[in-house]
């Protein structure tokens, strides 16, 4: 009987427990549902998440996370758009004309939130006096503003690492097609060179060349070819390295690695003199960021000759870190070579006697030979 009691208590409270918590769980989820849902993240910070995944080798996600911050940006913008039609069809500001002006006054004195919000975004992402004052190319550039090239870079760097070359030129063509919306426009060299280097990988040099000349054109001292190029080669091989360097400096950083590039495709393809001026622009572009990053941190210091050159940049690791970046040495190597191949044997002479005193590993051991029995020998890389 004792036992019979104490079963049906317990199933009692047993059942008023899960009534309760059942009507606790009906609550919440109530609760929940009448809480307004957290808009999704902006483009950018999606973008910024998918790397964070590339860099992690966590590619499917990373390739997810770019393909989000694409679609969000364009249903961003194609809201925006929307909105704009939305205010630009009512008969009342169709009266107005296409007056830019006027359409602003029409949404501020409205209170059209979402189109004010709209107009906002837009003038932070396009000089408003390319607009022309004009309510319907303010529409066209909601419609251009869809596109979004980092993202399709990344898209690109993705199928890059997947080894799917084809898919990754192509979205790499597309982000330099939309340059011109790129938050950091100089990063338009740097989607060239991701160009450049896939023809490179897939063997289609001259493909590669035609990219590469066509960054080269935004070097405007190269670009001088009268002055530049003659000049200067005479002053090389009249003077010396070191006198060249005292007398010379073009620091461009931005088309050094394209310059390099082209002199090593010239040197294997046997055009010495091609590839002596651009391996020269090459190493003066190299030295002169080594010489400003040391005029940076010593005021009065002064470039005097590649050895002393060498000594300094002994003493900092990032300077160091920079010769390994653009194969300093490597190109200095191919340098002398073209010059020996078009007959500027004393410069070639003084830059392999550099190498055989400065260098290290192969380029020490290919100068030593050089200096022995000078020839024109195969680049070690295409």
């Amino acid at each position: 009987m004792f036992f019979k009691k104490n079963f049906f208590i317990g199933l009692i409270l047993f059942l008023i427990c899960m009534f309760l918590s059942g009507g606790a769980l009906v609550h919440a989820q109530a609760y929940a549902r009448s809480q307004p849902v957290p808009p999704p993240p902006p483009w950018w910070y999606t973008l910024e998440e998918g790397k964070n995944y590339f860099r992690s080798g966590a590619y499917a996600s990373a390739l997810i996370s770019f393909e989000d911050a694409r679609r969000r940006r364009e249903e961003r913008f194609t809201r925006y758009e929307q909105d704009m039609i939305l205010i630009m069809s009512m008969p009342e500001v169709r009266r107005l004309g296409d007056s830019l002006e006027y359409l602003e006054w029409y949404i501020e004195t409205t209170h059209r939130t979402e189109a004010a919000a709209a107009l906002q975004e837009l003038y932070y992402r396009v000089p408003k006096q390319s607009l022309r004052g004009l309510a319907s190319r303010a529409l066209e550039e909601f419609d251009r503003l869809k596109a979004y090239p980092e993202a399709e870079y990344w898209l690109g760097e993705v199928y890059r690492v997947e080894g799917e070359f084809g898919i990754a030129l192509s979205q790499y063509q597309k982000a330099y097609d939309q340059r011109t919306l790129l938050e950091n426009p100089e990063f338009g060299k740097e989607i060239l060179y991701k160009m450049a280097e896939l023809r490179q990988l897939r063997r289609e040099y001259t493909e590669m060349a035609k990219i590469l000349e066509d960054m080269l054109k935004t070097d405007v001292l190269w670009s001088r070819e009268s002055f530049s190029r003659s000049n200067m080669m005479r002053s090389l091989e009249t003077n010396g390295v070191n006198r060249f360097l005292v007398l010379f400096r073009h620091n461009e950083p931005s088309v050094e690695k394209a310059h390099r590039l082209m002199g090593f495709y010239y040197y294997n393809s046997g055009r010495h003199e091609r590839a002596s001026e651009n391996l020269l622009f090459a190493f003066l572009i190299q030295n002169s960021v080594i010489i400003d990053a040391l005029l940076q941190s010593q005021y009065n210091y002064t470039f005097t000759s590649l050895s002393n050159l060498m000594n300094d940049i002994g003493r900092r690791r990032d300077l160091l870190a920079y010769l390994d970046e653009i194969e300093y040495f490597k190109t200095l190597y191919y340098l002398a070579n073209s010059l020996y191949g078009v007959n500027r044997r004393g410069v070639a002479r003084e830059i392999w006697t550099f190498l055989r005193d400065h260098a290290s590993g192969e380029w020490r051991g290919r100068a030593l030979s050089q200096l022995n029995n000078p020839r024109i020998d195969q680049i070690s890389e295409r």
